[in-house]
């Protein structure tokens, strides 16, 4: 039985989204007189891949499945992807073959324990893991500091994870602790997007894009920039309540935690004799201080 999603209006969007950012300039392709819209015409883009007009037409309307690799791959270079975008688009390739058998719907992983280990050995930087969803799964005491806002948050989700894109989205504190806000939200609903490509038959990936969707105007312009990312690193500045502005390092790394599932290890550092390792030393005695007196509370009279 086929069981693959429906997933032309995505293919379409994607493609017709990527071809109006290219001039007829920037491929070297003649120009004469005025266009209606942006960017190449669908025939431009056949002529870049190599193939027909109408074989092009039909694959910018969603008719991907059976489309060769080397198809595929001849749009993704005439369209000029990067290399996240590249992925997505075999992603949504991929998902649009026949399935040979129904999909297993995905499963929540637990974090094993030898990374909760790890994480709790980087006593100078906050680090974190989140799956694809943006939940955050396991964190040390650095990262739990950093992030009391999102945590503390009353957009945490079912089964008490925070959630960083429901936060962003859905929080009006988010602006203030994320200070470049907009950089950050483009990129979370980048990130959600390609999760989507991956993990088409994920339900609950499609329950909180919905919810964003019908909660926030800002996601919804966001998500329908169809813009992907996958892989990211840079400089993060926020706005802590303890110890004021931060402008911190950051680099995220692919974590595999089973077989099928590849959570994001992300790793936030200050630069060494800095302001910002102060209020990063600052935050991590901040934090210790309140897990000692989290535990004499608890300890019987």
């Amino acid at each position: 039985m086929d069981q693959r999603p429906d997933n032309r209006t995505e293919i379409r969007d994607f493609l017709a989204s990527r071809r109006a950012k290219i001039t007829p300039e920037q491929v070297g392709l003649p120009t004469s007189g005025r266009r209606r819209v942006p960017g190449l015409r669908r025939e431009e883009v056949a002529v870049l891949a190599g193939v027909s007009t109408e074989w092009y037409t039909r694959l910018e309307k969603g008719h991907i499945n059976g489309v060769s690799e080397d198809v595929v791959e001849a749009v993704a270079r005439a369209l000029r992807l990067d290399e996240d975008e590249r992925t997505y688009l075999f992603d949504l390739a991929r998902a649009a073959r026949p399935a040979r058998r129904t999909p297993s719907r995905r499963k929540d992983v637990e974090v094993p324990p030898r990374v909760q280990w790890l994480l709790d050995s980087m006593t100078m930087s906050a680090a974190f893991v989140r799956n694809g969803r943006q939940d955050i799964v396991a964190s040390n005491s650095l990262a739990r500091a950093l992030h009391a806002p999102v945590l503390d948050s009353a957009t945490t989700g079912r089964g008490g994870r925070a959630n960083i894109a429901r936060y962003i989205f859905l929080d009006p504190g988010s602006h203030r602790f994320f200070v470049d806000w907009e950089a950050a939200s483009v990129a979370t609903a980048a990130l959600l997007r390609a999760e989507a490509g991956r993990e088409p038959h994920d339900r609950a990936l499609r329950e909180l894009i919905g919810e964003l969707s019908t909660l926030s105007p800002e996601f919804r312009g966001q998500w329908a920039a169809h813009d992907v990312r996958i892989r990211h690193d840079g400089i993060k500045r926020l706005w802590h309540p303890e110890v004021g502005d931060l402008e911190l390092t950051y680099q995220s790394l692919d974590l595999p935690v089973s077989h099928r599932a590849v959570h994001d290890l992300t790793v936030y550092s200050a630069e060494p004799g800095t302001p910002n390792e102060d209020r990063l030393k600052l935050l991590a005695s901040w934090e210790a201080t309140r897990a000692r007196t989290a535990d004499a509370s608890h300890e019987p009279l």
